[in-house]
């Protein structure tokens, strides 16, 4: 019986990486099943709900609520569809790591399916901590519902990243001496790859280089932005000019 979310009032959203389809069972790991157990105080027959982060939902009774390992049966099950386009934002991180996990967060709630962190030639960080940027979009996740966790890529040098086949998808790169407004150049699309750069700017030669493999200069705002607000106006922006149906 496939269930629908909502019809349910959701006061929490767990993430189940493991599961798919066919799964009867899911055991939590330790920090989640105290969670559960301890923080929540779910007993043994309470409902949860969790996804998978790839469109996977699920409802699911608790049958053992070990804080160590909570066991739940696996009730129902319904595969939510991405939304589109597909948003691939490149953000050069910036010094500061509280504005970057900021920014992780709030595309995360706004929506985002793709992050990949670059180095460029007037980047302030070179080197991140992937696995707190997982845990950030996990949790940004879990609080907005979302069933779909954002890919969060190991950090890529600029040049490496203008040069990857992105096929059919709409590339731009946010140049604040361009007079093209992201939202007039964007056209429907199945997928939109975005470059912001550091508080610096990009170099002439980064964006000609970024022009020569197909991204379009575009701007974001007509006002000077730090880079975790350009990098999230970008992803706004692809929003209001595609609103999901």
């Amino acid at each position: 019986m496939i269930f629908c979310i909502l019809n349910f009032k959701i006061m929490n959203l767990f993430y189940a990486p493991g599961l798919h389809e066919n799964s009867g069972t899911y055991v939590f790991e330790k920090d989640e099943s105290r969670h559960i157990v301890k923080v929540l105080r779910k007993n043994i027959g309470d409902s949860l709900f969790l996804t998978n982060g790839k469109g996977g939902w699920f409802s699911a009774t608790i049958t053992d609520n070990d804080p160590k390992k909570t066991r739940v049966k696996i009730i129902d099950f319904e595969q939510k569809e991405s939304e589109k386009p597909v948003i691939h934002v490149a953000v050069a991180p910036t010094k500061s790591n509280e504005r970057m996990e900021w920014f992780l967060e709030k595309a995360t709630e706004v929506g985002i399916h793709r992050i990949t962190p670059i180095i460029t030639e007037h980047s302030e960080r070179r080197k991140i901590n992937r696995a707190r940027y997982e845990k950030i979009v996990i949790s940004a996740m879990k609080q907005s519902l979302k069933a779909y966790k954002p890919v969060v890529e190991d950090l890529t040098k600029f040049k490496d990243f203008v040069s990857k086949d992105f096929g059919s998808a709409q590339k731009f790169i946010a140049y604040c001496q361009s007079d093209i407004p992201l939202k007039k150049a964007l056209k429907p699309a199945d997928e939109v790859v975005i470059i912001t750069g550091p508080e610096g700017g990009f170099s002439p030669a980064e964006i000609a280089l970024a022009e020569s493999r197909g991204f379009v200069p575009v701007s974001l705002s007509p006002h000077r932005l730090r880079t975790e607000t350009a990098a999230l106006m970008a992803v706004a922006t692809v929003h209001l000019c595609f609103p999901e149906k």
